[in-house]
């Protein structure tokens, strides 16, 4: 990346995409002025400057070992078919819990609470003191038998209905929620839906790589040069429509779907089918979220690479974020799909959140914006 840092302040506005190399405003709510101090440049690793191959790194990366501690918790996101989705949950002592910033993580397309990203996230946000709850989507992370129903880009209430049951069930003063890819699309379209209406409990949102633009990227996915993304989508997809088949037989049939080599033709001959929509384009514009971040109100991260393989940010969607004063967008020139594995070998102005956090850029820029918009984690 080129270009000096240039010390903006959050009274300079947050509306401007940051081009590379330079450093951007913070978006507090009080709208005081304040100088930056969680966000630095992302530069690549050396030799993982193209997209595919910080995608494809990013997905076999060696990270130490998984191991905090969690309680494992059920939550109803739909009372009138009983849906459920399971929730990995990394409590702070009961005597400070209600008082620490409290994150929610989303998944991505086939992922699941174990995504190598929300355990990454976990660890630095569990180590700065925060609460983290890793949210599974529905039929995600062995539930395929917890509802009726198929998981798609659309079901923002999900989000906010574990939010509500988390806040309700231990009185949360502030929490955030964080989405990766698809799971971006659902915490961009929450935040929009919610617009000013939003709780005074939800301070934050952030989308990584977030799937907005839901047409446009399911198109780009089946470009020749992404097939192997789009062969990888399927066969989970497909396999997991045929596990739903055998658990509701009355509701689904795998019988009558016919050849499905696109995600496009899964989601309209699958996804659309089964789930209220018309077919694939009323779907990918009823769910998606670039309809709505104009409507954002409250403090909001967006990270996208341009040369993420197949997620598509349209030049309209590109302009609302700009334009939404709510909205920080950071649009990076290398990075992948939800991979940024950066440079570490250089001295940064800003401290380590913790030991090798450096080479994830994305999950360390992410847990610290939360931190500076939500302030000390203890509540200061």
């Amino acid at each position: 990346m080129s270009g000096e840092a240039k010390g903006l302040t959050a009274d300079q506005g947050l509306s401007a995409q940051i081009p590379s190399g330079q450093l951007p405003s913070c978006p507090v709510r009080s709208g005081q002025g304040r100088s930056v101090d969680w966000f630095s440049p992302f530069e690549p690793y050396p030799m993982l400057r193209g997209g595919h191959m910080q995608t494809l790194a990013g997905n076999f990366w060696r990270r130490r070992p998984f191991d905090v501690p969690f309680k494992a918790e059920s939550v109803v996101v739909d009372p009138s078919d009983g849906s459920r989705v399971l929730c990995c949950c990394h409590w702070q002592p009961e005597a400070v819990r209600a008082d620490r910033l409290t994150i929610l993580l989303v998944h991505g397309l086939e992922g699941s609470s174990d995504s190598r990203y929300m355990q990454g996230i976990t660890d630095l946000a569990w180590a700065a003191g925060c609460n983290v709850i890793r949210m599974n989507m529905r039929n995600c992370g062995g539930t395929e038998s917890w509802t009726p129903t198929l998981y798609h880009s659309g079901l923002s209430a999900d989000v906010g209905a574990v939010l509500r049951h988390f806040v309700d069930a231990h009185s949360l003063r502030r929490v955030a929620a964080v989405g990766y890819s698809m799971g971006g699309n659902l915490v961009l379209k929450l935040v929009g839906e919610l617009a000013e209406q939003a709780p005074e409990w939800l301070v934050a949102a952030v989308g990584v790589s977030p799937a907005a633009d839901l047409a446009a990227s399911a198109d780009a996915v089946h470009d020749p040069e992404n097939r192997m993304y789009e062969w990888h989508f399927l066969r989970n997809l497909r396999e997991r429509f045929r596990r739903k088949a055998q658990l509701f037989p009355k509701i689904y049939s795998a019988d009558d779907v016919g050849p499905v080599r696109s995600v496009r033709e899964f989601d309209d001959k699958i996804t659309a089918r089964y789930s209220g929509f018309a077919g694939a384009d009323d779907y990918y514009f009823r769910a998606a979220a670039a309809r709505v971040v104009s409507r954002i109100a409250i403090p909001t991260l967006v990270i996208h690479a341009l040369d993420d393989p197949f997620i598509r940010m349209l030049a309209e969607t590109r302009e609302a974020l700009k334009l939404n004063p709510a909205v920080h967008l950071v649009e990076t020139d290398h990075g992948g799909h939800c991979a940024f594995l950066a440079k570490t070998d250089r001295e940064r102005t800003l401290p380590s959140i913790s030991s090798g956090s450096e080479r994830h850029w994305a999950e360390a820029t992410l847990v610290r914006f939360l931190l500076a918009v939500a302030g000390d984690v203890r509540g200061g």
